[in-house]
C-alpha cells in the first residue's frame, strides 16, 4: 500500500506539471506555415499529388496573401501552427469510457480534415489517426486497423510496423483467449523501447483486464502507471486513468486520495465531457 501511495503522489504531480502546458481558450484554425514566413489555414487548400512535377497545395479559398487557384510547392511547408482539435481529446474520453463507435465518428472527421497535414512537422493528424486506430480495434474493425496502420507508418516515415498497429493487434485478441495471453500481449507493449503513448494505452488496458478479474490492487497500479510513468501519453488518457484509479480507491475507503485524483482529472480533461463526470464523482466522495 505504501508503494501505491507513492505512485498516487507521483501521478498527481505529473498531472499538475503536464496540465500547466494546456492552452485554454478558443480553438484556433490549424494553419500551414511556410518556410518563407506566411501561413494559410489548412482548410483553405487542397493537396495535389504529382510524382513528376512534385506535390503542391492549391488554394481553394482566398487567404491573404494567397489567392484562389494559386499553387504552393509542398516542400515549402515548414510546420503546423494552431490548437489541437478538441474532438481528438473528446474522442479519447468517449472511446475509453466504453463508446468506441461514438469515438470513431468524432475521430474520422478529424482524420479526414487533417489528412492534408499528415506529413508536415507538428501536425495533429498523427495523434488523431493513432487514436482512431485504437477505437477501430476496440470496435473489432481489424481491416480498418491494418489499413490505417500502414497510412500512419508512411506519414511518420516509420520503417517496419507502426507501434500503434501492434497495440491494435493486442486489443483485437478475442475475449475468449486466456487472461494470461492477453495480459502478456499488453505488458510487452509497456517496454522502454516503445513510444510513451503506446505504453500509456497498454497500461490502461491492462488495468481494465485486472479490474474485470477483480484483481483491484494490480488494476490500480496499472491505471496509475499512465500518469506516473507515461504522462506524455496524453492528458485525456491520463484523466480517464485517474478516474478509474479513483473509483478503485473509493472502494477501499481511501476517499481523500480518490478525490485528489478526480481533481487532477478535472485539470487534465479540460474541454471534454469528463470534467463534469469528475466533478460529480468528487461530490459523491465527500
Amino acid at each position: 500500500m505504501a508503494q501505491l501511495s507513492t505512485i498516487i503522489r507521483s501521478s498527481l504531480l505529473a498531472g499538475v506539471f503536464t496540465a500547466a502546458h494546456l492552452a485554454v481558450g478558443a480553438e484556433d484554425p490549424v494553419r500551414i506555415v511556410f518556410k518563407n514566413g506566411p501561413s494559410i489555414p489548412a482548410s483553405a487548400v487542397t493537396l495535389t499529388v504529382d510524382k513528376e512535377k512534385g506535390d503542391r497545395f492549391v488554394v481553394k479559398t482566398d487567404a491573404d496573401p494567397y489567392k484562389v487557384g494559386q499553387e504552393i510547392p509542398f516542400t515549402s511547408a515548414d510546420h503546423i501552427y494552431g490548437v489541437k482539435p478538441v474532438a481528438v481529446s473528446q474522442g479519447v474520453v468517449v472511446m475509453l469510457t466504453g463508446k468506441p463507435k461514438d469515438a470513431i465518428k468524432l475521430l474520422e472527421s478529424v482524420v479526414s480534415e487533417q489528412r492534408i497535414t499528415a506529413k508536415i512537422s507538428g501536425n495533429f493528424w498523427l495523434e488523431a489517426a493513432r487514436t482512431l486506430l485504437v477505437a477501430y480495434a476496440l470496435n473489432g474493425q481489424a481491416k480498418e486497423c491494418t489499413d490505417l496502420g500502414k497510412e500512419i507508418a508512411e506519414a511518420a516515415h516509420i520503417q517496419g510496423i507502426e507501434p500503434f498497429a501492434s497495440l491494435g493487434k493486442a486489443l483485437l485478441m478475442p475475449a475468449t483467449l486466456k487472461f494470461d495471453d492477453r495480459e502478456i500481449a499488453l505488458r510487452d507493449l509497456t517496454t522502454g523501447t516503445l513510444p510513451a503513448d503506446v505504453c500509456a494505452y497498454a497500461s490502461f488496458f491492462r488495468g481494465n483486464l485486472y479490474k474485470k478479474e477483480k484483481r483491484n490492487v494490480e488494476a490500480l497500479e496499472a491505471y496509475l502507471s499512465v500518469p506516473c510513468l507515461y504522462p506524455s501519453g496524453g492528458l485525456a488518457l491520463m484523466a480517464v486513468a485517474e478516474m478509474q484509479a479513483a473509483e478503485l480507491l473509493g472502494t477501499l475507503n481511501r476517499r481523500d486520495e480518490a478525490i485528489d485524483l478526480c481533481r487532477s482529472a478535472v485539470r487534465d480533461a479540460v474541454g471534454t465531457t469528463l470534467v463534469q463526470d469528475a466533478n460529480k464523482r468528487i461530490e459523491s466522495l465527500k
